[in-house]
């Protein structure tokens, strides 16, 4: 019976999960308010179909009353978050609201399957943010000068770094974290919200060869001191932010080309200098030579992945836990073999649906810092998600970065959630700039 209800769940959480990805995409089109309405009332309904499903499958596979608890206490909570959202930001934009809870909900459900200790700290972290960011929007809109402290920014993320630089901790031949005794914090996870915003208020006003300077130096500052960290994931996603803004802001096809050129030299010389970038490549070009050693964690996870094959091996019926770090560097494998590939191709939509909605909302902003910085949170996100992805998929070599939202880590999940609110709260704020304006100039005219 229980192996019964498994395959239902497996299955009817394919057809729900690739439902809802054609509603996302359907809601981003030209259409009327009243079809958004209902198309974000649909995906509510498919997300409560997934996570019920799922929940009742662990509690199922596990006889575990603590683990149904955690599950549905996740479900109450993201729902009543949804909902006080829409009703204190009725101009927030809904659909990146569903695709946060569907993917914190699908994270739930994996990571409780792979570890209950950790699932039960990332749903606490995220409680608590979750919590923290019902606020965000509302003191966005009361600090009018946001724009003015971008030295502030990028002399908060320099300190931070070279304090980790300093004395933090190794992890896998990199230093990441502080230790702060009760909590261990990744601090390049909250530069990534500052990063952008000093970009941004740099070169909002204007792209003269000062200001472009300026922020080539600050922001090499940044990816420098991460190259000495052994931090070379987060090293090629702010490389990547910084080149792709500075397009955005001066339109000059120059300086994208040669951001590449140089980003191509710069990945050769690293490869050369640091043997762990070595090691990862030699895995990536040919892990089953060197598979009980450096190309394990890649082989298990093709493994996984090839097992899983289509519609997945069920939950609780495959073996995620044989991938090293699979609830962190590799939670899309783990996904692939229990959910299926099906399901992982929609996660994957999923995450490409929400990068398209904050570059539309980026593009939408008539406030030029908003608009800067709203992209280049997107790219920094939409990156993230590739590295991840492709590491696990063999696409390209790993780079040791975690899938928002869905991978295990407190300090990635809370600056994730924190910059969706931000996001939020550009969106919200510049909508109401802009109707303000509109209002002044017609009694103006009047």
């Amino acid at each position: 019976m229980v192996q019964i209800f498994s395959a239902v769940t497996r299955y009817t959480a394919i057809i729900c999960i690739c439902i809802y990805m054609i509603l996302a995409f359907r809601s981003i089109s030209d259409i009327s308010k009243g079809k958004k309405r209902r198309i974000f009332y649909y995906e509510c309904i498919l997300i409560t179909m997934i996570h019920v499903l799922y929940s009742i499958t662990s509690y199922l596979k596990t006889n575990s009353v603590r683990v149904l608890l955690l599950c549905l206490i996740c479900y109450v909570l993201l729902a009543i978050i949804v909902f006080i959202y829409c009703k204190i930001y009725p101009k927030s934009n809904k659909f990146l609201l569903t695709n946060i809870w569907l993917m914190i909900s699908v994270s739930t459900i994996i990571l409780i399957r792979i570890s209950y200790t950790k699932a039960l700290r990332q749903f606490i972290m995220g409680a608590f943010t979750l919590i923290l960011t019902l606020a965000v929007p509302y003191v966005m809109s009361k600090i009018k000068c946001l724009r003015n402290y971008y030295y502030c920014y990028a002399a908060l993320g320099i300190l931070l770094l070279l304090v980790v630089l300093v004395i933090g901790d190794v992890t896998y031949g990199a230093k990441l974290s502080l230790d702060l005794g009760f909590i261990s914090v990744q601090p390049s996870e909250f530069i990534k919200i500052t990063y952008p915003m000093f970009i941004a208020g740099i070169l909002y006003q204007n792209t003269t060869v000062k200001s472009l300077a300026i922020t080539t130096v600050l922001a090499g500052i940044h990816i420098m001191i991460l190259v000495l960290s052994r931090d070379l994931g987060s090293a090629l996603i702010f490389s990547i932010v910084f080149l792709l803004m500075i397009f955005i802001a001066t339109g000059r096809k120059m300086i994208l080309l040669g951001g590449l050129l140089i980003g191509c030299a710069a990945a050769c010389l690293g490869y050369l200098l640091f043997s762990h970038v070595q090691v990862r490549v030699a895995a990536w070009l040919n892990p089953w030579d060197i598979i009980d050693d450096s190309g394990y964690q890649i082989a298990q996870s093709i493994f996984a992945i090839g097992t899983g094959s289509l519609f997945g091996m069920g939950l609780y019926d495959g073996n995620p836990n044989y991938i090293p770090v699979a609830e962190q560097d590799f939670i899309f494998s783990a996904i692939s073999e229990e959910m299926g590939g099906f399901f992982a191709l929609a996660l994957i939509l999923l995450c490409f649906h929400t990068f398209v909605v904050m570059i539309k909302i980026a593009f939408k902003c008539n406030d030029e810092f908003y608009k800067l910085t709203c992209f280049g949170m997107a790219v920094l996100y939409g990156v993230q998600v590739f590295l991840t992805v492709g590491g696990a998929i063999k696409l390209i070599p790993s780079t040791g970065v975690t899938l928002p939202l869905i991978s295990y880590g407190g300090s990635s999940l809370v600056s994730t959630l924190l910059m969706f609110s931000i996001i939020q709260g550009f969106n919200i704020y510049d909508k109401k700039e802009e109707t303000i304006k509109q209002t002044i100039k017609q009694t103006t005219t009047e």
